[in-house]
């Protein structure tokens, strides 16, 4: 197997990413092909001690900025490290990519290349920490506005993922809106839940905000303007609470001793709340597979979203997807 990376992508340079290369490498049983510039992607993974392992370069001469409009860069870009990582997938080189880079070019690039499954929306789930271990959104950021039956489409792919990857036989789906009752939300959300409903998933209603990180149930669906709004946000508070707590502790003698007595729950603290452990988010919908992580991502971020990208692959989950859907296609009246 082999994972495509995207290697100019992201906010802090090649450097970062080709360390998380190297560390899959050294820990996955795979190959990894850095894309983007030749020259300086080959002293990048000599710096980072790279030599012998399994990791491959491919060279593209353009990089698509962050703040690059995605359809700009699939017409005028087709060298772009984007671009060419998901053409190593086309010709049968890669099996997955993995890209920190403009996720609405890395978005645009999948639909285009591997193509979406017929009548779906495709969108962008992740993991959440919970007080009961992880629960999925989706979307987070593929599509601003969606229609009612998105909602279902985001529901039934959301499921099937944490049934495959997370091993829960029958999980429980929530739609989020701003009170429990059905009747609560916009007409999109009212629609949808009736559509959800009516479903042969495993729907329990209508979540609030702050049921996502008590775990009341294993997929929240929403649409990618609210899942994305979720998601920072989540971010954000998470970074609050540690900045809070490290000023806190540095107060005072006895709290930076009461922290010392304390200092390994403190670690498996941060460790469930830093996005990092979870490494990238996977595009669902497409036929095949890609992972947009973080702009900023760490290299312990890239090394996760490789892995990522391997255990999708390995479960084939793009398939089961598309056969999860082609088996409703009477109910979601696709043609």
């Amino acid at each position: 197997m082999a994972i495509a990376l995207d290697a100019m992508g992201g906010d802090h340079g090649a450097s970062i990413l080709v360390e998380g290369a190297v560390a899959a490498a050294r820990d996955l049983d795979t190959e990894i092909i850095l894309v983007g510039r030749s020259g300086l992607l080959a002293n990048e993974l000599k710096n980072a001690g790279g030599t012998g392992l399994p990791i491959a370069i491919q060279d593209a001469s353009q990089v698509v900025s962050m703040d690059e409009a995605p359809s700009e860069a699939l017409r005028k870009k087709k060298d772009s490290s984007i671009r060419v990582a998901f053409d190593l997938v086309n010709k049968g080189r890669a099996h997955a990519v993995v890209s920190a880079g403009n996720s609405g070019a890395t978005l645009a690039t999948a639909m285009f290349i591997m193509g979406r499954i017929k009548g779906v929306r495709p969108a962008i789930a992740t993991l959440l920490p919970t007080l009961k271990g992880q629960s999925l959104i989706i979307d987070v950021g593929a599509n601003v506005d969606c229609k009612p039956h998105h909602l279902l489409q985001f529901g039934i792919m959301g499921s099937l993922f944490v049934k495959e990857v997370n091993k829960k036989n029958l999980p429980t789906v929530g739609l989020l809106s701003i009170g429990e009752e059905g009747s609560k939300g916009n007409q999109q959300v009212k629609k949808a839940f009736d559509l959800l409903a009516g479903s042969d998933l495993n729907f329990v209603g209508n979540v609030e905000g702050r049921d996502i990180f008590r775990g009341e149930v294993d997929v929240v669906v929403c649409d990618g303007f609210v899942g994305n709004i979720c998601l920072k946000l989540s971010e954000g508070l998470a970074e609050a609470i540690l900045t809070m707590l490290k000023s806190e502790l540095a107060g005072s003698i006895l709290a930076s001793l009461g922290y010392g007595l304390a200092k390994n729950a403190f670690r498996r603290f941060r460790k469930r709340v830093d996005y990092s452990e979870i490494g990238g988010a996977p595009l669902l919908g497409i036929k095949g597979v890609a992972i947009i992580c973080h702009g900023s991502s760490s290299p312990k971020a890239v090394r996760n979203a490789i892995a990522v990208a391997h255990n999708l692959t390995m479960l084939d989950l793009a398939g089961k997807l598309e056969a999860s859907i082609n088996s409703r296609r009477d109910f979601l009246r696709i043609v």
